[in-house]
């Protein structure tokens, strides 16, 4: 048995009525159960994890949208990603997610080979996303 079908077991017994939704790179997959109700309603392909382990998924950039889905379908679910644990708080766990992104871009970064207008430019858009995301979660 996998790691991951093994914490979706133990999260399973804990809170049955729960959808979950595993980080796994750059995909959001649901197992079992919760794929196949995911396939049916959001109309994901069913795949298979192993030959006995069913899985839907979608990618990353795709969260937002998939979150306001399920919200609108009273899907009861949650978020497991090894970064944050269990996440309730969908909200933060967005703007956190996008915080990251805004960060990595500013660490990718070559001081020495970029000039000015680059990097007012670079500084501008840093800026803005950095608004949306505060205002966004009210923040």
């Amino acid at each position: 048995m996998s790691k991951l079908y093994a914490r979706y077991s133990a999260l399973k017994k804990k809170e049955p009525d729960f959808v979950y939704l595993f980080k796994v790179g750059i995909f959001y997959i649901a197992l079992e159960d919760d794929a196949i109700k995911l396939s049916e309603c959001l109309k994901l392909n069913l795949g298979k994890l192993n030959e006995h382990i069913a899985k839907a998924g979608f990618p990353v950039s795709k969260l937002d949208h998939y979150i306001r889905l399920l919200q609108l379908l009273n899907i009861p679910f949650k978020i497991a990603d090894d970064t944050y644990g269990v996440v309730d708080n969908y909200g933060d766990y967005l703007n956190n997610e996008q915080l990251k992104e805004t960060v990595e871009q500013v660490l990718d970064l070559d001081f020495n080979n970029i000039t000015f207008k680059e990097s007012f430019e670079i500084l501008f858009g840093i800026q803005k996303s950095l608004q949306k995301i505060y205002k966004k979660g009210e923040c």
